[in-house]
């Protein structure tokens, strides 16, 4: 039986083994994915157990994506522009590396029909899933990317990469009609610290953590009269696209994938 994991740390709040075991049940497939807690130290021993084949895939959650990239052998083009990984597969022998988070995102925002072109996004965040979005967002010929984090130099680091951000001081605030929150705070039902009862109503307040599926940052967005939605869509297409790679395989997102995530 082939072994699928998601790695991370912290990784309790991974729901990707209750959606990949739904699809690998439904498909007949003979498999188990799971989830994994790693610390750094304990990462090449876990890769040699892809090499030997013992596992057949991982995805990739904070804080791995990019430290995972000087284990790998090839990058995909998403990977390699965006230095971020989320998916490792084997191929002819070599840990190849992809990038399904943009597609993830892309695939979230259309299923909203909300139209990005134009439009002023706030990013709070310099991690793991960031370089992800900016790539998306920059496809989507938005009009501006203003990008605010706790550690500035993160920040900096970033705009190294993507020269068309513009980074503000963490606290601070600017107009926008987008604002996205890319960073951890909120997983265990922490606060942003910012002052966003002065940004106006009618914004699209968009949270990348699934569970709890309703932070608070989502909760002052909606206080405050805007379009609040959380990460579940784009979860689900980022793990639909590496589904695809390793099994070959688009697994149907319907109803029933949908109410998996009802009770957490």
């Amino acid at each position: 039986m082939k072994k699928y994991f998601v790695i991370g740390n912290p990784i309790n709040h991974s729901l990707s083994p209750k959606l990949h075991n739904f699809w690998i049940k439904k498909n007949n497939i003979q498999a188990i994915y799971d989830k994994k807690k790693l610390e750094e130290i304990e990462m090449n021993k876990f890769i040699q157990e892809i090499k030997q084949k013992k596992i057949s895939g991982i995805n990739v959650t904070v804080p791995f994506k990019k430290k995972i990239i000087s284990y790998l052998d090839k990058l995909s083009s998403e990977a390699e522009k965006t230095q971020s990984v989320n998916t490792v597969v084997l191929e002819n022998n070599n840990l190849v590396g992809y990038n399904t988070d943009i597609v993830g995102f892309e695939n979230a925002i259309k299923s909203l029909n909300y139209n990005m072109t134009d439009k002023k996004i706030f990013v709070l965040g310099a991690g793991g899933v960031v370089p992800s979005i900016i790539f998306a967002l920059e496809k989507m010929r938005v009009s501006e990317i203003i990008l605010s984090n706790r550690t500035r130099k993160k920040a900096e680091n970033l705009k190294s990469q993507f020269n068309n951000i513009k980074i503000i001081n963490w606290g601070e605030l600017t107009e926008f009609d987008v604002i996205i929150n890319a960073t951890s705070l909120g997983l265990n039902n922490e606060s942003i610290n910012i002052d966003l009862s002065k940004s106006g109503k009618n914004k699209l307040f968009y949270d990348v953590i699934y569970n709890p599926s309703e932070t608070n940052f989502l909760k002052e967005g909606k206080r405050l009269g805007n379009q609040a939605e959380n990460g579940k869509m784009m979860f689900i297409f980022q793990a639909q696209e590496a589904f695809k790679i390793w099994h070959g395989i688009n697994p149907e997102i319907n109803i029933k994938t949908l109410k998996l995530f009802e009770n957490d």
